[in-house]
């Protein structure tokens, strides 16, 4: 009886791994708690798979226990009550606290390349979680011409169609434009897409991290646009020249850009997207020609 219990007990103990794929990007989560993981995790079961099909680009070990011993903090981001505080340990490892509400939830250190990571929740189990598999995933894959983007993308005839402004801008707004008056119309996601570049193309893909509005679609599109959005008293837009389409995507793709491999990964692919990439500046009402200025100009239809 003894020695089965402690077989059961062993076997709860035992590292549970699961594998995810986004934008062809593989990445896992092994709980090494008693805590049942999955359960928070339920969003990610479209991009779930059964093995690695490749090399994960990076793994999220959830411990009982961190180490954040000698925390200098680098930057402060506060998100409506989402705050992650950046910075890193005496050893120089990377560290993030996940705060909600100003109640720290979360810890996560990180190696220095960004390929391997321990989490410590102790609230707040989903907030943290996301949290951290959010950033891992955006510097991991950095140096790997792809961006995670603060954007609402929509899907209309075989193209996806980017979003971008500064929070409360009306980029969800914008997207519910299309649905409700450009037929054919679909969200791919409303806040947190992923655009990777390959082939010498560039595509928009939906992910697992889709901010207040739950679109979690295992999809994607060739880029058939990227407009960056401002409120306005009319509707009027223009196609921006490469420096100005340069300037438009860089504050909207996330990134620890005080790191100089980081940064220098993500100006790649910013600068790619600039010269190749149509992008636009719109001037706009929350109407429904503001909607269909913007997609025929975009879409030539």
């Amino acid at each position: 009886m003894v020695f089965s219990l402690l077989i059961r007990t062993f076997a709860a103990k035992m590292e549970k791994i699961l594998y995810y794929m986004v934008a062809g990007h593989v990445f896992t989560v092994c709980n090494e708690t008693n805590k049942d993981v999955s359960q928070w995790l339920d969003h990610y079961k479209p991009f779930a798979i059964d093995v690695a099909c490749n090399e994960p680009v990076f793994t999220l070990h959830v411990k009982d226990r961190v180490e954040d011993n000698g925390f200098e903090k680098e930057i402060h981001q506060d998100d409506d009550g989402s705050e992650i505080l950046a910075g890193h340990l005496t050893d120089g490892n990377p560290c993030f606290r996940f705060l909600l509400r100003h109640e720290h939830v979360a810890t996560m250190v990180t190696n220095k390349e960004y390929r391997r990571a321990e989490l410590c929740m102790m609230n707040c189990e989903q907030f943290g979680l996301d949290n951290a598999l959010m950033v891992m995933y955006a510097l991991a894959t950095a140096t790997l011409q792809t961006a995670l983007f603060h954007s609402s993308v929509v899907s209309y005839q075989g193209c996806g169609y980017m979003f971008l402004g500064k929070s409360g801008t009306g980029k969800s707004t914008h997207s519910s434009l299309w649905l409700r008056h450009i037929e054919g119309t679909e969200l791919v996601n409303d806040d947190n897409p992923v655009v990777r570049i390959a082939d010498g193309k560039a595509r928009v893909y939906g992910s697992p991290w889709s901010g207040k509005t739950p679109c979690y679609r295992n999809i994607d599109y060739p880029v058939g646009a990227i407009v960056q959005l401002s409120q306005a008293p009319h509707n009027r837009i223009e196609q921006l020249q490469k420096l100005r389409a340069y300037a438009a995507v860089v504050p909207s793709i996330s990134g620890k850009r005080w790191d100089s491999h980081i940064a220098e990964g993500l100006h790649l692919t910013e600068n790619w997207l600039a010269q190749h990439v149509n992008i636009f500046h719109l001037e706009c009402l929350p109407d429904a020609e503001a909607a269909r200025l913007c997609c025929k100009t975009v879409s030539g239809r």
